[in-house]
């Protein structure tokens, strides 16, 4: 059994990622963990309309999603208050830094254990 089995029990997790595998093992860890995982949104326009549509609990955001950064889809987020981290290869961008500096970042490549418990810890789950 996985240590993180159950960690994000009945938590909405929003996913996005376009890279279909990534996007598969993820969901398959947050499932695993106990998540209901929304999504995999492989677009921008796609996370854009679910994230200011659906309930959501925590987020994960590939910065870099078929060629386009998922900024605005981090400022619906921030709007309605739901935390996220951003999952990405290239953490070093300005608006990471600048206009995102209080969502935690992963770099790729990390263990989905890794991911599974920052995001708990997003949630506010007891570990």
């Amino acid at each position: 059994m996985d240590v993180s089995a159950g960690m994000l029990a009945g938590k909405r997790v929003l996913v996005v990622e376009d890279e279909v595998m990534i996007a598969y093992d993820v969901a398959a860890s947050l499932t695993e963990a106990g998540a209901l995982v929304v999504g995999p949104c492989t677009t921008v326009e796609q996370a854009y309309t679910v994230a200011q549509t659906e309930e959501i609990d925590v987020a994960l955001l590939d910065v870099d999603v078929a060629g386009r950064e998922v900024f605005p889809v981090a400022e619906v987020l921030d709007r309605r208050r739901i935390a996220f981290m951003f999952y990405t290869g290239r953490p070093q961008r300005e608006r990471l830094t600048a206009d995102f500096a209080h969502a935690p970042v992963c770099t790729k490549p990390v263990r989905l254990e890794t991911l599974v418990e920052a995001l708990a810890v997003l949630a506010r789950v007891p570990a």
